[in-house]
């Protein structure tokens, strides 16, 4: 502080890259974004591109860091931005856009190791470098082998066609049985039964759920969280707990979030909690977060059409036709007026029709 009013350090995002500590001083800027001080950019921009300083100038091959800073900067963070505009970034956006960096950086070195560049890279070269790597880094090194094809970099080739792996779900009467435990578990976290709540009745992605606001919980005649629209109905015992924990929430007491209005407040200024962090207390509780949501979304495409289930939970309609599709569900299933009804309308017992 002493600096920036000294003016030994700009007020700009750039200069704010360098400073150590890197905790202090992503604190700091916050800070100063939120009081106006420096324009707001999208926080997982501003520690990616922190990051980015590092990494380049850690690359020893003068040739491989204008490769890598020219990708990123012509195709990882205008992405990284445009994705922004479109609503807060997540930690998960972050961290694959620097694993195409660091994908990007080895697989250049892998050329080098082997006597080629990207001029002298052929198809056999491509498919050998897949044979030896990990189906993650042969899904992010993909855009990097795209752009380079693109912008002339290396001839045309056909990478493998990007794999993605999905959790197998939990049953329908595992979901039920944690459900129970969330609701009758009183000596469990609030916070912690209230999240893993939203992600087993609502089938909604961590990232996701820190960014729901108090704003989102609308308690009338009844109470409703709005992840779409129509919002959905909050079962009676999970309205309880929702509202309880509305009223009290923790990281509420300090100076950078008085008056925060985010549903799982953090630590930082005007930031939600991480939602790694938030993962890990569900974790510890022996809830799988994937598996329960994949669960939770198949359930919901059984017993309603799926352009409803999209439109009420946020998904997109391919995502819910698809999973409608592999679960069999069909619209003669659904009984008369579901359509007109919002899913997650959930009781804790067993039905017939699983």
């Amino acid at each position: 502080m002493r600096q920036l009013g000294r003016g030994q350090i700009e007020l700009t995002h750039e200069a704010f890259h360098a400073l150590e500590p890197w905790r202090a001083a992503s604190h700091l800027r916050e800070l100063l974004m939120s009081c106006g001080v420096l324009p707001a950019i999208d926080k997982q921009i501003c520690l990616f591109e922190r990051w980015l300083v590092g990494h380049l100038a850690a690359i020893s091959d003068p040739e491989h860091a204008q490769i890598v800073r020219r990708f990123t900067t012509w195709e990882v963070l205008p992405k990284l931005r445009r994705n922004a505009d479109s609503g807060p970034l997540t930690t998960s956006s972050r961290k694959y856009a620097g694993d195409q960096v660091k994908h990007a950086t080895s697989f250049l070195q892998w050329l080098t190791e082997h006597g080629l560049d990207l001029g002298t890279c052929r198809q056999s070269d491509i498919d050998l470098w897949h044979v030896e790597h990990t189906s993650h880094n042969r899904n992010t090194i993909r855009p990097f082998l795209l752009w380079c094809a693109t912008t002339k970099l290396t001839r045309r080739f056909a990478p493998p066609a990007a794999k993605i792996s999905q959790a197998a779900p939990i049953s329908q009467d595992q979901r039920l049985e944690l459900l129970g435990r969330l609701l009758t578990g009183h000596d469990l976290p609030l916070r912690t039964r209230v999240a893993a709540g939203i992600v087993l009745l609502y089938a909604q992605p961590l990232t996701r759920v820190v960014r729901l606001t108090i704003d989102d919980v609308i308690h009338g005649d009844h109470v409703l969280l709005q992840l779409g629209d129509p919002p959905s109905p909050v079962p009676g015992p999970f309205a309880d707990l929702l509202l309880e924990w509305v009223s009290s929430r923790d990281n509420m007491n300090t100076a950078t979030n008085r008056g925060s209005r985010w549903l799982f407040p953090g630590r930082r200024a005007a930031q939600p909690m991480n939602p790694y962090s938030l993962a890990a207390s569900i974790n510890d509780l022996g809830i799988p977060t994937t598996a329960g949501r994949a669960a939770a979304i198949r359930q919901h495409v059984l017993e309603m059409p799926a352009p409803v289930v999209a439109d009420a939970l946020g998904y997109h309609q391919v995502t819910t036709a698809k999973l409608a599709s592999q679960t069999g569900a069909t619209w003669s299933r659904c009984a008369a007026g579901d359509h007109l009804r919002s899913p997650s309308g959930w009781t804790p017992q067993r039905t017939d029709d699983r």
